[in-house]
């Protein structure tokens, strides 16, 4: 039987009664649907995952999302990214390294692959090594974001369309590999997107957003500035602190996060991450 105990007054719970590694009954897979619905984050501590064991969890909550990078860049479809510097046992990238300079760009608040026709439903993050130092996660709900907004804001964004686009956010920090950019076009996404299991509203912004669809870009930015900062307000913040075991399910569908940063000459890390595909365009719900 499963056990969530709230980490935060807005979302998350850190749940314990449960294997991951292991295959889950219908049951039990419905359920971490409903938390999902209900706490948009899931913190499952001192699990003993595997890669083979973390894409088995993926297909059972749904289709596995390709990693963009690598399918941008080469037209491979692999499911896994890596997020840290480690190598191998003996070897990681150190700070100057460009693959460590890349991954600031997840130091940006954003949903996972808001910038696909269709955005992530989850992402699945399993830590194996962590920093002693730094290398926390934020997140923050852009559902209570939305619901502390005035009934008269709330109609004004409701029927918006915005622009999310990877190159737009991710040149801010580094250069975009051509092929890779050329793979993702900006998609226009809903700003408010409802919850299908239990009808709650969220806006759906965060760095990859770029324009609303129809608007004057200065009044096109101030907009979802004024929504980003809004759910992402250090007091409506999360953090993450990571240990080695930990397996985190977050829905992109509402949540915003970004990474703390870490001194990646002094510490390892080494993540793994999977993605769960949405059901549809957004346009479409």
């Amino acid at each position: 039987m499963l056990t969530f105990e709230p980490i935060h007054p807005d979302f998350g719970a850190k749940v314990s009664g449960i294997d991951l590694s292991k295959p889950l009954d219908g049951a039990a897979v419905a359920e971490l649907h409903d938390a999902v619905d209900t706490y948009s984050l899931l913190h499952f501590p001192d699990q003993q995952m595997s890669d083979e064991a973390q894409l088995a969890l993926t297909r059972t909550l749904g289709e596995p999302e390709p990693n963009h990078v690598v399918f941008g860049k080469t037209g491979k479809v692999e499911y896994f990214g890596t997020i840290g510097n480690v190598i191998d046992a003996d070897t990681k990238r150190d700070e100057s390294h460009p693959l460590t300079h890349n991954q600031k760009g997840n130091n940006l608040w954003h949903s996972d692959s808001s910038f696909r026709l269709v955005p992530s439903y989850v992402s699945i993050l399993c830590a194996y090594e962590v920093p002693g130092e730094g290398g926390e996660t934020l997140y923050a709900s852009q559902r209570a974001a939305y619901a502390r907004l005035s009934p008269e804001r709330q109609s004004e964004i409701d029927d918006l369309v915005v622009l999310h686009d990877y190159v737009f956010s991710r040149t801010r920090v580094a250069p975009v590999d051509p092929n890779h950019a050329a793979s993702l076009p900006p998609i226009p996404q809903r700003l408010v997107r409802t919850n299908p299991g239990n009808g709650l509203k969220n806006y759906y912004a965060g760095s990859h957003a770029r324009s609303i669809v129809g608007w004057h870009g200065i009044d096109s930015r101030r907009l979802i500035d004024e929504l980003n900062e809004a759910a992402t307000r250090p007091e409506d913040e999360y953090v993450h602190r990571w240990t080695a075991g930990d397996t985190v399910i977050y829905d992109n569908r509402c949540l915003l996060h970004r990474g703390a940063g870490y001194d990646a000459d002094r510490w390892r890390r080494y993540m793994r991450q999977t993605r769960v595909q949405g059901t549809g365009p957004t346009l479409d719900e």
